[in-house]
C-alpha cells in the first residue's frame, strides 16, 4: 500500500478521531437535596441539660459514629453476634454478589472503547449440480469437467481475520461506562444499606429478647409472691380467720400469672429464631442464655442535619441513581449523530490446503463506513424525552429519600427522648404500686380489709412492672432505630470511586458455585 492509498483510506477516519473527545448530553451536577434549605439543627433534640437519668446526645466532638456502631452499647454478647452477622448473613452476601456483578458490567462497557478482532477458519469441498443451466462443467473449462462428466468439484480453505472498531465520536461509549460506574457505586451503597439494616435488625431483636427475659423475671417473681399469698390465705382459712373466697381469689391470681409466664416463651422463641437467621445459623442449632435487660441507651452522637446527606447509604444510592439516569440521556442523545466504523479483513485463502499459508494466498480489505439515520418518525426525540423524564423522577425520589431520612431521625429522637421521661414517671408508678401492695397486705393480715384489696394491689403492681419493662425495651430499640436513621458508622467517603469500581474483578473475589 503506497502513501497515497493510505491517505485516501485513513485520512478521513483519522480526522474524525480528533473529534473523539466530544460528549453530547447534559453534564451531571448533583441537584439540591431539598427544595428548602436544610434546617440548622434537629427539632427533637433533647434539652442541653436534661434532668438526671433522662437521655441526652453525645458531645459535639463526637458528632459521628464510626465503624462498629453497636459497640456503643458495651455488650460483649451483642458485639459477638454482630461480628458473626457480618461474616455469615446471607442477605449481605447476596448484595455483595450483586455489587460484583455491577463491577463486571463496567468492564463490559469499557471493552466497547477498543477494536474487536475475530477469526473463523474454514474448509469446504463442494460439487456443483449437473442440472444447472450454463454449467461450467459442461464446457470442460473448470474443475476438469467435460460434456460427459459435467459435475465440478471445488475446494476452498480460508484463514481470515476481521478487525472492527467504532470510535466513540459522541461519547456514547463513555456515557455507557459512566452509567455502569454510577450503577456499580449505587450497588455498593445498596450493599451498605442492606448491611446496616441487618445489623440494626439484629440489635433490635437482641434487645427485644432481653426485654422478654425481663418480663419473664417479673412474672417469675410474681408467681413466687402469689404462691406465698395463696399459702397465707389457706392458713387463714384453715384457722377460721378468713373465708374460702380468699383462697379461691389467691389461687386464680396465681394461675393467671403462671399462664402469662408460660405465654412469654412464644415471643422469646421467635426473637431467638430471628437472630439465628440473621447470623446465618439454623434456628434448630441456635440458642441464647436467659438474661434480663438491664441496659440504658447511651449518649448517641447526632450531629447536624446536613451531615445526614453524607452518612446514609440509601441517600448515596439514590444520588448515584440520578447520575446514572443523567448518563443515559447522553447515550440517547448520541443517536442523533452519525456512526463511524473502521473495519479491516485479511488472511489466507486457497483451493489447495497445502498452499493456504503461502504468500500468494493472502488477501485483505480495509475501509471506513458511516451510518446515519435520516428519518425515524420522532423515535430519537421520544427516547431522549423518556430518559429526561426518568432523570426528573429520580430527582424527586432522591429528595423524597432525604425528607424521609430527616423524618426518621426526628421520629427516633422524639421516641428516645419521650420514652426516657416516661420511664422515670413509670418507675415512680411502680414504687407507688409497691407501697399500695405493702399497705394492702398489712391491712389484710390484720383483718381490716378483705383479700380483694390485696388482689387489686397485686394486679396494679404487675401491670406497672410489665409496662416499665416494655418501656425500657422500647427505649433501647428506639435508640437502635435512631442510629440506623443516622446511617450507623458509614459515611460517603467509604463509597468506592469510579476508578475503584472500574478495576477488573479478580477471580478470588468471585467464589465458584458450590
Amino acid at each position: 500500500m503506497n502513501k497515497n492509498h493510505f491517505k485516501q483510506l485513513f485520512g478521513p477516519s483519522l480526522s474524525a478521531l480528533f473529534l473523539a473527545g466530544c460528549m453530547v448530553g447534559p453534564k451531571y451536577h448533583r441537584p439540591a437535596a431539598t427544595v428548602q434549605p436544610p434546617p440548622a439543627a434537629f427539632k427533637e433534640l433533647p434539652a442541653e441539660n436534661p434532668p438526671e437519668g433522662q437521655w441526652k446526645v453525645a458531645q459535639p466532638q463526637d458528632a459521628m459514629l464510626h465503624g462498629k456502631w453497636w459497640e456503643i452499647y458495651s455488650d460483649p454478647e451483642l458485639n459477638a453476634l454482630e461480628d458473626q452477622l457480618n461474616i455469615s448473613n446471607q442477605n449481605i452476601k447476596q448484595s455483595f454478589e450483586n455489587f460484583m456483578e455491577a463491577r463486571t458490567l463496567v468492564t463490559q462497557a469499557r471493552a466497547q472503547l477498543y477494536p474487536s478482532l475475530s477469526t473463523a477458519p474454514s474448509f469446504r469441498r463442494s460439487q456443483s449440480s449437473a442440472n444447472l443451466k450454463n454449467n461450467v462443467g459442461a464446457t470442460g473449462t473448470a474443475g476438469g469437467g467435460t460434456a460427459g462428466n459435467p459435475n465440478v468439484y471445488s475446494s476452498l480453505a480460508e484463514a481470515p481475520f476481521t478487525a472492527s472498531w467504532e470510535p466513540d465520536l459522541w461519547g456514547k461509549v463513555r456515557n455507557t461506562i459512566r452509567q455502569a460506574q454510577y450503577n456499580a457505586q449505587l450497588s455498593a451503597a445498596d450493599l451498605e444499606n442492606v448491611r446496616l439494616t441487618e445489623q440494626a435488625s439484629l440489635a433490635v431483636f437482641f434487645f427485644e429478647l432481653r426485654g422478654q427475659d425481663a418480663l419473664q423475671q417479673i412474672l417469675n417473681d410474681t408467681v413466687e409472691a402469689d404462691k406465698k399469698s395463696l399459702e397465707l390465705a389457706r392458713a387463714r382459712y384453715e384457722t377460721g380467720v378468713d373465708t374460702q373466697l380468699a383462697v379461691v381469689e389467691a389461687q386464680v391470681t396465681l394461675q393467671q400469672a403462671e399462664s402469662a409466664s408460660t405465654n412469654l416463651g412464644i415471643a422469646r422463641a421467635q426473637f431467638e429464631h430471628a437472630i439465628a437467621v440473621l447470623v446465618g445459623t439454623s434456628a434448630s442449632r441456635f440458642s441464647m442464655p436467659y438474661k434480663p435487660l438491664s441496659a440504658t441507651p447511651p449518649a448517641i452522637p447526632v450531629g447536624i442535619p446536613t451531615q445526614l446527606l453524607e452518612r446514609r447509604p440509601d441517600i448515596a444510592a439514590s444520588e448515584r441513581n440520578m447520575a446514572a439516569a443523567n448518563a443515559q440521556i447522553g447515550i440517547a442523545t448520541a443517536a442523533y449523530y452519525p456512526n463511524l466504523t473502521l473495519s479491516a479483513q485479511g488472511g489466507f485463502e486457497s483451493s489447495a490446503l497445502q498452499n493456504l499459508f503461502t504468500w500468494p494466498s493472502r488477501f485483505w480489505s480495509v475501509g471506513p463506513s458511516v451510518s446515519e439515520t435520516i428519518f425515524d418518525a420522532g423515535l430519537r426525540r421520544a427516547t431522549v424525552n423518556q430518559f429526561i423524564a426518568v432523570y426528573n423522577a429520580d430527582v424527586a425520589a432522591y429528595r423524597q429519600t432525604v425528607l424521609t431520612a430527616f423524618q426518621q431521625v426526628e421520629d427516633s429522637m422524639a421516641a428516645v427522648r419521650i420514652l426516657s421521661k416516661q420511664i422515670q414517671q413509670q418507675e415512680q408508678a411502680v414504687q407507688s404500686a409497691q407501697q399500695f401492695l405493702k399497705l394492702s397486705q398489712a391491712r389484710y393480715e390484720t383483718g381490716v380489709d378483705t383479700y380483694l384489696n390485696v388482689l387489686v394491689a397485686q394486679t396494679t403492681l404487675l401491670t406497672d412492672q410489665q409496662q416499665l419493662a416494655a418501656l425500657r425495651t422500647q427505649e433501647m430499640t428506639a435508640s437502635v432505630q435512631l442510629i440506623e436513621a443516622l446511617g450507623g458508622g458509614w459515611d460517603r467517603s467509604q463509597l468506592p470511586t469510579p476508578a475503584q469500581v472500574s478495576k477488573k474483578v479478580a477471580k478470588s473475589e468471585i467464589e465458584a458455585p458450590n
